[in-house]
């Protein structure tokens, strides 16, 4: 609820009238912050803020309805109201997470100040560590205080909170078995063994857990259906992403997230980015999602400025002293000399992390590229070959490297074959360019042959013509070192007939003369 970003409020009745209509008991405001109702709790705080304009009422009443407020996400109203109570060490508190919210370093550092070693306070400082992302000095708070007060059960839900964010997930399954042996229906602790379950294993495993969830779920947790929706979808592997989050946007903080990650596994790099341009991260996870963002647009559109956002953003979360060590931190890093084309420090990062990544595709694609831009053409063959994704398999960055990998590594006929299951297309093209000028390099110029032949039946251009004449004659050549099969030659001869060029007759002409001297039949 901390985390909550805006008014999850709607324009109905007040639950309060709703309860007089229906003649029941107008519960207390305690009953109310006990079952987590809180349009309920403001409904009856409401009416008590007309009291505080009488005399003699208590002044406590609006630390109550600023805290209610809170609770709501409506955090310009909980400041109102809190300033307008008697100075507390509660109202301190409220008004230290509220100075978190608005973004005010100054007022946060003030209040901070005013804080004392007692647990309230301890325990106020613990969820603003947390929600600045600096979970390892929450969870030193949270033992802390365990040590001393071993019943707060409910301490080892944050612990084990903490240890999600930092990708412990066995060690919060551990520490959250603790608090579910004594509360085994608790919403939050289920959904995070849930959450865990998914980056243990699988989305379904994670959906069993929540499904049981749901099944026992009662009125009294109606504040978690948002959540579960959202992590339903993830669990789903983005199912139902355009029914469900855009209404959760900065409702639950990792929603605008998870939906761009949507749009970017839907190819829409344009929406992603029209979500994520006015967010100014303040977390790695945003960095580096808005790093991928603007490294597709630009690669997309061509555009400098966004590949240049890119290389920062990466270069900012990898070079970071709390990251630069994690594996995100280093694929980070790995990423930025990718744009920045320094393919040897790419593979620096990228073998430090490599064997969390064995069958994980796109970490293939890119450390295949890597290898092959350094000249390890043959160890990237290998990895490109392990790729099982048929989305990436069909990506034309993927058949050009493999292309250029067979030819380097002598396989050129593999690389014939991957042009001959294309459609005929700007992309088929370029991978004839491609294999032309390849194979030739490589002495292969059979294939090489094969290629400007097409080339120039596609396009008259006289230097497909002068390819196709070298590569033809380099076949002749190798016929006489007998390094190419004799009969080749019928082949040959075959592909410069269907020039038109005066000198393909000299040519032939010497060809034809050498093989009727060795009884070679054409």
């Amino acid at each position: 609820m901390l985390s909550r970003l805006k008014p999850a409020v709607g324009a109905g009745p007040q639950l309060g009238d709703k309860r007089k209509k229906k003649g029941k008991r107008i519960p207390q405001l305690e009953e109310l912050l006990t079952q987590r109702d809180f349009t309920g709790a403001i409904a009856l705080l409401e009416e008590y803020e007309a009291l505080t304009k009488r005399p003699g009422c208590n002044p406590d009443v609006w630390v109550n309805l600023a805290c209610t407020y809170f609770f709501l996400g409506m955090y310009t109203q909980a400041e109102q109201a809190a300033l307008k109570a008697p100075k507390s060490r509660l109202q301190n508190r409220l008004l230290f997470h509220l100075a978190h919210k608005f973004g005010d370093e100054k007022k946060l550092m003030s209040f901070h100040q005013n804080l004392q070693d007692i647990t309230e306070d301890q325990l106020s400082l613990a969820s603003i560590h947390y929600m600045r992302s600096h979970y390892q000095e929450a969870i030193d708070i949270y033992k802390r205080i365990l040590l001393d007060n071993r019943e707060y059960l409910a301490l080892n839900v944050y612990v084990a909170l903490c240890y999600y964010k930092l990708d412990y997930y066995d060690v919060s399954q551990e520490v959250l078995a603790v608090y579910l042996q004594q509360v085994p229906d608790s919403t939050i602790a289920l959904n995070l063994k849930a959450c865990n379950h998914f980056r243990l294993y699988n989305g379904k495993a994670a959906e069993a857990e929540l499904k049981s969830l749901m099944d026992s779920a009662s009125t009294s947790f109606e504040f978690a259906t948002e959540l579960i929706k959202h992590n339903l979808v993830v669990f789903r592997g983005g199912e139902g992403a355009l029914q469900v989050l855009p209404s959760l946007i900065d409702v639950i903080p990792e929603v605008r997230l998870n939906l761009v990650i949507y749009y970017l596994q839907q190819d829409d790099a344009q929406e992603a980015y029209n979500l994520i341009k006015d967010l100014e991260p303040t977390t790695p996870q945003e960095y580096i999602l808005k790093g991928v963002v603007n490294a597709v647009l630009g690669q997309e559109m061509g555009s400098r400025d966004h590949l240049k956002i890119a290389q920062q953003f990466f270069q900012l979360v990898g070079g970071s002293a709390s990251e630069c060590d994690t594996i995100p931190g280093r694929q980070c890093m790995a990423s930025c000399f990718f744009l920045l084309r320094q393919f040897d420090d790419v593979l620096i990062y990228l073998n430090s992390v490599k064997s969390y990544f064995y069958n994980d595709d796109t970490f293939n694609f890119n450390y295949a590229q890597a290898k092959a831009a350094t000249g390890n053409t043959s160890e990237a063959e290998e990895v490109f070959l392990l790729i099982q994704s048929e989305k990436i398999k069909n990506d034309f960055v993927y058949i050009s490297w493999l292309a250029r990998c067979y030819i380097m590594n002598k396989k050129p006929r593999q690389a014939w074959e991957l042009y001959q299951k294309m459609e005929t297309s700007g992309e088929s093209f370029s991978l004839l360019q491609l294999i032309a000028n390849d194979c030739y390099k490589m002495g292969q110029f059979y294939y090489s042959a094969k290629a400007f032949d097409v080339l120039e039946r596609l396009d008259p251009n006289p230097e497909y013509w002068e390819g196709k004449r070298g590569a033809c004659v380099g076949i002749f050549q190798m016929i006489l070192a007998c390094r190419e099969p004799k009969d080749t030659l019928r082949e040959v001869l075959h592909l410069l007939r269907s020039t038109g060029n005066p000198q393909v007759e000299y040519i032939v002409r010497i060809m034809k003369k050498w093989a009727k001297e060795n009884r070679v039949p054409i």
